[in-house]
């Protein structure tokens, strides 16, 4: 309550005091310097009797870094009861990454989106007749895989949403 006081005796008296300095009698002038005298003084009071914040403490924490938001281009799939895709791992994978499907005739394009907020919000590459995804990605030996369920026949030809070419089998 103490700290609200002084910060509106220098809202109310500075500038009264300024003015009282450039426009003010000699008497007035000598009011306004001990005025200005006594708020800095009390000011210093102030920061002298506040409370010292205790030293930071190192903490000690398994911090995963974080992984890069990218697009992977998908290297080979497996289609079945799931469509299994594969692609090189980067260093920082994700461990989540958004899958969109949508078929149209005898394909069936897959779009793949990888960040850090995968997850936690609406997926980013949903659209009206697509089928959007959030699933684990799995690490193995360099490479990268998601499963993605499909509840459709396996007859269709597996292209990449955003290049339009077909994902080769395995």
């Amino acid at each position: 309550m103490l700290a609200v006081s002084l910060g509106v005796a220098w809202l109310v008296l500075g500038p009264l005091c300024l003015w009282l300095l450039v426009r003010g009698r000699a008497v007035e002038r000598v009011a306004a310097v001990v005025a200005l005298a006594l708020l800095e003084g009390g000011t210093i009071a102030m920061d002298a009797t506040r409370p010292a914040t205790p030293a930071a403490r190192a903490v000690a924490a398994h911090a995963e870094p974080s992984c890069d938001e990218r697009v992977p281009v998908p290297r080979s799939a497996r289609a079945g009861r799931e469509i299994e895709l594969t692609w090189a791992a980067v260093p920082h994978e994700c461990r989540a990454a958004e899958a969109v499907v949508r078929t149209k005739g005898r394909k069936m394009a897959v779009w793949l989106y990888e960040g850090p907020s995968i997850g936690g919000r609406v997926p980013v590459l949903a659209v009206r007749r697509q089928r959007a995804f959030t699933l684990p990605v799995n690490v193995k030996s360099g490479m990268a895989t998601v499963r993605v369920p499909i509840h459709k026949k396996s007859g269709y030809v597996l292209t990449d949403g955003r290049t339009g070419r077909r994902i080769p089998q395995r």
